[in-house]
């Protein structure tokens, strides 16, 4: 098994590895069949180029000057270019919108061939241009594959941090060998997930933003499991349970409690491929295939590695039970279990309370970090350039060559309309189709523009049209979120409280899990908006402040919080179950369960913490948002909502926790997924939560 794993752990790295070069999904955070869109793709096939410049080049010179004739020349002669256009060379200052308020620095617009992507001509153009100071090129195109590079850029810095860290604390925790398997485990688990994205990549393109996604998580969830698995394993053989007997036990129970977490963990994260925006699949596959492939990778390759190293794992110290201080804190919990319950839960909504005023923003230059062509770009149009077109619309009307006076008629209408400040004649581009350009007052994502598209689209038009441009584009993500989002958040629902029902046999505790992973996804969403929509933090976190929260990264965020919340509550719940099948009553079931589960929850809370928490050091801001909020959605989740939230619930509850109504139950009972075997035998008043100890060799 154990030449298997290496063999297979080399293919996967030779065949997932590349994957990084190989997700290129293009408008991913754009709902491919909204208005919209199709306006978009109506325009690019119809003129067989983007719909609009893609490419500004920002020259330090005035319109006259030889310099943006040179600029312009070279450009128009890069392959894939479709268009140049530059400032006319007697332009006032400030009265051209390619002209800047003092007249001292040009604009020249680059619209580029229709392709399906435009980093190509981009490299192309940046290569050109290589080596000249006065010129600098931002635009949607360049913004967006600088936005992927960066993201590969912090890719590699957050493995170059997480894997040293996790070393550390691994072996801090373990103190020998055992220590290598999380880490061990870890590499596989990413590498056999870049293999299936590859895979999937193959019939779906998706979003290079999911590698981030599986290095995080595949390193925490792998870390996870294996701990999970390691600290069962040494817990048997204090015992005195022989080698082939603790793995027994321990993959019957640490291996279903695995097994349970990871399929949770998958539907939750897999719920995101309920939305249209390509980003979103791609994170929903990512972490779904991120989920099963650590599971499948603990269950597979640390079982081997245990036999193999079991005289060097070392064993956990027998103490009497009900000594540890997890015990100790369930016992002080449940003597006032309405009190904390209700102080928790306060402080907690407390902290939530800011999700209530969550803004939407999109995602452009402004992402990047300061120093980005494309935001130093971004940054001069807002500042220097006063008649600069920002909030764009153009319209696809489908029309008969002859129908020009009565489009014309219309865009007319449309000049008049509030928050419209200027229209182009209408454009016959064949095949029975007009284009229709329009200014807008205010940011694409303002509440003025959104009302403009609304009123755009409410007017009615000579012929069938599509409104797109980013303020278009921004209105229909918000649709398309919210008529998924209903149909979304009921699978998630069902399908969690199913497997937790068979995991518990329970219609109580999966409803109360609901509950508290909603609390601990409000809580993440909560220091979300609170430091960054509101700007706190800037300089420790080092972003600069943004207007909102990009609401695919909103929701990105909320499911990873909740499969992560699921995956601890079941760790406990099995601990305490099994304690209540072993014939404890109520509330000694939870004292006991927490006591077994309260080290592994926390350790393993610090090692996810760092593992996905590495987002938070990238310099795309809606990266950071997720490894920000999810490295708060895990601590508060283990160390304040699984060992006092819950434990103060299920003492309220009492034997209610374990309600099912006699039909489910035969169900369940039939469905035979809770058949166990004969417990190990243990040394009377055994703790097996006690410190850890490394065992003297004895052999390899």
């Amino acid at each position: 098994m154990a030449a298997l794993v290496v063999v297979g752990f080399i293919a996967a790295g030779v065949y997932g590895g590349p994957a990084a070069g190989l997700l290129k999904a293009r408008n991913a955070f754009v709902a491919p069949s909204s208005p919209s869109a199709r306006a978009q793709q109506t325009i690019e096939r119809a003129t067989g180029a983007e719909d609009g410049p893609g490419v500004l080049a920002l020259v330090s010179e005035s319109p006259a000057s030889p310099t943006v004739a040179a600029v312009a020349r070279t450009i128009r002669a890069v392959p894939g270019v479709a268009a140049v256009t530059t400032p006319p060379p007697g332009a006032a200052a400030g009265r051209s919108p390619l002209v800047s308020r003092d007249g001292r620095s040009s604009l020249i617009a680059v619209t580029l061939r229709a392709a399906p992507d435009p980093n190509a001509v981009v490299s192309s153009i940046e290569t050109a241009l290589h080596g000249r100071r006065d010129v600098v090129l931002g635009g949607s195109d360049v913004a967006g594959k600088e936005i992927s590079g960066q993201a590969s850029k912090d890719l590699g810095f957050a493995e170059l941090l997480a894997f040293p860290l996790l070393a550390i604390i691994a072996w801090l925790i373990f103190r020998g060998v055992a220590a290598l398997l999380p880490i061990a485990v870890g590499g596989v688990s990413v590498l056999g997930s870049f293999v299936i994205l590859r895979l999937v990549n193959e019939v779906v393109s998706l979003s290079s933003f999911a590698l981030n996604l599986v290095i995080g998580l595949g390193l925490g969830l792998a870390v996870d499991y294996s701990l999970l698995l390691v600290w069962r394993f040494r817990e048997e053989l204090s015992t005195g349970a022989d080698v082939r007997s603790a793995l027994l036990t321990t993959l019957h129970t640490a291996g279903r409690t695995i097994t349970f977490s990871a399929a949770t963990v998958a539907a939750a994260m897999l719920t995101l491929t309920l939305f249209p925006q390509r980003f979103l699949i791609s994170m929903g596959i990512g972490g779904a295939a991120t989920a099963l492939v650590s599971c499948a990778a603990a269950l597979l390759v640390v079982p081997a590695l245990l036999v193999l190293l079991a005289g060097r794992i070392g064993r956990v110290k027998p103490a009497p039970e009900g000594t540890g201080r997890w015990y100790r804190l369930a016992h002080l919990v449940m003597r006032r279990p309405g009190l904390v319950a209700a102080g928790t839960a306060l402080v907690l909504l407390v902290i939530a309370s800011p999700t209530l005023r969550v803004r939407w923003a999109g995602v452009d230059a402004t992402d990047l970090p300061s120093g980005q062509s494309a935001r130093v770009v971004s940054d001069a149009l807002a500042r220097e350039f006063p008649a600069q077109e920002l909030n764009p619309i153009t319209l696809a009307a489908r029309a008969p060559a002859s129908a020009g006076p009565q489009l014309d008629s219309y865009s007319h209408r449309l000049g008049a309309l509030p928050g419209v400040t200027g229209v182009q004649p209408p454009r016959y581009l064949g095949s029975h189709i007009w284009q229709i350009r329009l200014g807008a007052a205010g940011d694409p994502i303002s509440s003025a523009a959104q009302r403009t598209i609304a009123q755009i689209r409410a007017l009615p038009a000579p012929a069938p049209l599509l409104v797109g441009g980013s303020a278009a584009s921004f209105v229909d993500q918000q649709a398309s979120i919210a008529s998924a989002l209903p149909l979304a958040l009921g699978v998630l629902a069902l399908v969690t409280v199913v497997i937790l029902w068979l995991m518990t046999g329970s219609v109580v505790l999966p409803v109360k899990a609901l509950l508290m992973n909603a609390l601990t996804v409000a809580t993440a969403t909560g220091v979300l908006v609170f430091v960054f929509q509101d700007g706190r933090l800037q300089s420790v976190l080092d972003y600069t402040g943004q207007r909102g929260i990009e609401q695919t990264d909103f929701l990105v965020l909320a499911a990873i919080a909740f499969a992560l919340s699921t995956d601890y509550g079941v760790l406990l719940m099995t601990r305490i179950k099994e304690a209540r099948d072993g014939g404890r009553d109520n509330r000694e079931a939870i004292a006991v369960g927490l006591e077994h589960s309260g080290r592994v929850v926390s350790a393993s809370a610090v090692l996810l913490a760092v593992a996905i928490g590495a987002f938070a050091t990238s310099h795309i801001i809606f990266l950071k948002e997720i490894g920000v909020g999810a490295l708060v959605a895990v601590l508060v989740d283990a160390f304040v909502v699984r060992s006092t939230l819950v434990p103060a619930l299920m003492a309220l509850l009492g034997e209610w926790n374990w309600f099912s109504p006699s039909a489910l139950r035969r169900l369940h009972d039939w469905i035979g997924i809770e058949k166990r075997e004969p417990a190990m035998a243990r040394p009377a008043g055994a703790d097996l939560t006690g410190a850890i100890v490394t065992a003297p060799p004895t052999g390899s």
